[in-house]
Formats: C-alpha cells, sequence, structure tokens
C-alpha cells in the first residue's frame, strides 16, 4: 500500500519518515472552514478529514493522510498569525497560561475513512515582551496554529509542563498514526 502525505508541513513530513514509512507528499487545495456551532474538541478532526476528502485521485492500492492542528484557549481557537502584530496578540494570551493543542488525523482509502483526535495540555511560563519580540523575529510563527513550535526555542525555553503528548503539539500524533498505518498493511 502507497501512503500519501496530504501536508506541506515540514514537521508531519519528518515525523512521518521517523515512523518508517515511506510516502509522497501530495498537494491539497482546500479552504480551511468550520461550523461555528462545532464544538472545539472536534475541530481539529473536521479539517483533517475536509482536507482528505479534498483530494479526488485516491487509487486502490494508496492511503492518504491528512492532518490538522488547532490551539485552543478558554474556548477559544487561536489560528495562525498572518502578521507580526496576530502573532504577539496570540502569544501575550498564551503567556503564564494553560491551553490545549487538539491534532486530528484522517486515514483515508477507497474503502474507509478513519478521523481521531488527539488532544495535549501545555502550560506556558510568563513571557516578556522581549522574549516575545526575539521568537517572532527570530522564527517567524506565521505557519504555526497558535504562534508557536514546541520544538523550537519557545517550547525550550518557556513551556513550564505538558500533559499529552509533544508530537500531537508538534502536529502529528505519532502514537495513533503509527498503529492505523500498520494496521492497514
Amino acid at each position: 500500500m502507497k501512503i500519501l502525505l496530504g501536508s506541506n508541513s515540514p514537521r508531519r513530513k519528518e515525523l512521518l519518515k521517523e515512523l518508517g514509512f515511506d510516502f509522497s507528499v501530495v498537494k491539497i487545495d482546500c479552504e480551511e472552514n468550520y461550523p461555528e456551532n462545532l464544538p472545539v474538541s472536534e475541530i481539529a478532526g473536521y479539517l483533517s478529514e475536509l482536507k482528505s476528502s479534498a483530494y479526488g485521485n485516491l487509487k486502490n492500492d494508496e492511503v492518504l493522510l491528512t492532518a490538522d492542528t488547532i490551539v485552543v484557549l478558554n474556548e477559544t481557537v487561536l489560528g495562525k498569525p498572518e502578521k507580526e502584530v496576530q502573532a504577539r496578540e496570540m502569544l501575550e494570551k498564551l503567556s503564564g497560561k494553560i491551553h490545549e493543542v487538539y491534532t486530528g488525523i484522517t486515514i483515508r482509502t477507497l474503502e474507509k475513512t478513519i478521523t481521531q483526535t488527539d488532544v495535549a495540555q501545555v502550560e506556558f511560563d510568563n513571557l516578556s515582551s522581549e522574549e516575545i519580540d526575539f521568537y517572532i523575529k527570530n522564527y517567524q510563527p506565521f505557519d504555526k496554529a497558535g504562534s508557536y513550535g514546541i520544538q523550537e526555542w519557545l517550547g525550550m525555553a518557556k513551556i513550564r509542563c505538558i500533559s499529552g503528548s509533544f508530537f500531537t503539539i508538534m502536529g502529528l500524533p505519532t502514537h495513533l498514526v503509527y498503529n492505523l498505518l500498520k494496521d492497514l498493511k
């Protein structure tokens, strides 16, 4: 069975490779919109499945993997910042607080679709204005939900505690992916 990764994320590519799977990357164009009344715990899975369904070229011997990660603070989704000011606002909100990171994955063949979501909690230490400036300037977190990557400086220096999978926070719940793909072989 040939594995297709429907993601441009370098982190997801790296993690899937580290799991020992051979795969090809496919491009999926999809507007990432979800119903306003959807519970936050269901958004990442919904978006992952939406991306999966947008790929129409799946063949009989292929399995498609898609994923989506959201950051949630007090039931509010913090998306990907478009500008420095948005990144700063998000990081200021996260400073000194606990938030959740949800990553949904969808594995699809022609016969079936499986969607699962994993959640982890992250507790940030207090962030000074200088630390936020340093992080934004040096790491350009504009492609990251919540304006940060746990594998970068901010994760090393300013995360007090995590509960759950580090890799879920990074963008791919590797334990779920491994078991689901292994069962398909």
